[in-house]
Order: structure tokens, then sequence, then C-alpha cells
């Protein structure tokens, strides 16, 4: 069993709709998930999770939501190094953005790669061109990437 911190950043909820279907999921899969939404450096510290799991929408030129700005800027401020941690990022976008397309998930990967943790597995960019509903992609994506972080718990 891992302790799983969750964060969210969503525009219009279906990042956090995703979010709260994961927990679902990774709760009956034998983890200890809990959702930070709005998300607080500091309360995930505090929670001592084994593993980060960041749910985000991409809003504007490729821009983090409002909602998880204060906690990127605090990860950023705060510089957490991740030491044994593991982390992975979901994030939904739309491709006919082209270079901003999944640009939030693309600047939360960028600094939690800098906090020198273990990246589970490839970030997981669900387009909104392709796919109406995102729990679709991910819930599938979570049951086979953290069957893995359970057996390493």
């Amino acid at each position: 069993m891992a302790k799983i911190a969750v964060m969210v950043g969503t525009v219009y909820g279906g990042a956090q709709y995703v979010a709260e279907q994961g927990i679902e999921l990774l709760g009956r899969m034998g983890h200890q998930p809990r959702l930070f939404h709005p998300a607080r450096l500091s309360d995930v510290q505090q929670f001592d999770a084994d593993h980060w799991l960041v749910i985000t929408s991409t809003t504007g030129q490729g821009d983090i939501p409002d909602d998880l700005v204060p906690f990127y800027v605090a990860v950023q401020d705060k510089f957490p190094l991740f030491g044994n941690k593991s982390w992975a990022v979901i994030t939904l976008g739309d491709s006919s953005y082209g270079d901003t397309y999944c640009g939030s998930g693309e600047k939360i990967r960028q600094l939690f790669s800098e906090l020198q943790g273990t990246e589970l597995t490839p970030m997981l960019r669900i387009d909104a061109g392709e796919t109406l509903q995102p729990e679709d992609v991910a819930l599938p994506w979570l049951a086979e990437h953290y069957r893995a972080l359970l057996a390493t718990s």
C-alpha cells in the first residue's frame, strides 16, 4: 500500500472528476489516496505521501489552472526534494492548441523532474479533441501503473 497525495488543477471540473474517480479506484486497489483541492504544499507535506500525483487541465496558452497555481509556486519557492518519493502527472488539454497542448502538465512535470524523485511512468496526455470522457483513458492508465506502485510499496 502506498500513501498517494493527489493534487488537482481544474477549470471546468473535468480534472477534478477524473481525480475523484481515480481516488476511488486507487482506494479499491489497496492504496491510501488523499485529494488535495485546492492543494496547499504544507498540507501535502504533512500527509507525508510516498507518491505525488497531479491531475490537471490546461487553460489559456498552456497555463496552469488558477486553483493549482499557489501549489506550483510554493513548490518552486520551497523546492522540497522528493528523495525516495515517486510522482506522476495526468494532464488534460486540446491538441488543436498546438505548442501549448497540455502545457500545464508539462510545467508540473518539468518542476517535479527537478525535485529528484522517481517518475512512476511517462506523463499521460488526454486530448479533448479525441476523448469526450477523460476518465475513460485515465482510469485504465491508473490501474495499470499503480499496480506496479503497489508491488514496490
